[in-house]
């Protein structure tokens, strides 16, 4: 399976990097392309955020799966912010750095943190457009993240449960990476 990353206006290259070799290693196959701009008519002055679902239906869709990666905070729907958005069961899904920086928050600076969470968070969106729903397991990479505390809390991998269903649509995920 080929994933596809898709950094939205200006990315970190180390993040960037980090998930191309990890999401490589898991599911076969990932391709960085080149940067796009953030449209301007997704960004909301009054909010201060950008409209996840107006930049997710830009994405390109010649891959398995094209993640967007941005450094914009993003809301959706009537959520206040949200760290990723994705189309169940198609071809697209976005995730935002911004919430997921411990800066964000007031703490220092953690480059490893922020790949981790933007790890979790890429196979959380991944797992929508494959087909996975919320996990009530909340060890799982598919449970709900309501708040940073639960990002941290839950695992960067899909639990038996979700494995199995990806399994049976004969996907083959690797989730024996270091």
């Amino acid at each position: 399976m080929k994933v596809c990353l898709q950094p939205v206006g200006s990315v970190r290259s180390d993040v960037i990097g980090y998930l191309r070799d990890k999401l490589g290693k898991i599911f076969g196959e990932c391709e960085i392309f080149e940067e796009i701009e953030l449209p301007k008519y997704a960004y909301n002055p009054k909010r201060n955020q950008y409209n996840s679902s107006l930049i997710l239906m830009r994405l390109p869709t010649h891959c398995s799966v094209t993640l967007g990666i941005t450094e914009a905070d993003l809301y959706a729907y009537t959520f206040n912010f949200i760290f990723g958005e994705a189309e169940l069961k198609g071809k697209r899904a976005i995730i935002s750095l911004a919430r997921l920086d411990p800066e964000f928050y007031g703490h220092e600076k953690n480059d490893e943190l922020l790949k981790v969470r933007a790890l979790k968070e890429a196979m959380h969106e991944i797992g929508h457009v494959l087909g996975l729903v919320h996990c009530g397991n909340r060890r799982c990479v598919m449970c709900f993240s309501n708040t940073i505390f639960d990002t941290d809390y839950k695992d960067w991998k899909y639990c038996e449960r979700c494995l199995e269903f990806l399994r049976s649509k004969g996907l083959e995920i690797n989730l024996e990476i270091k």
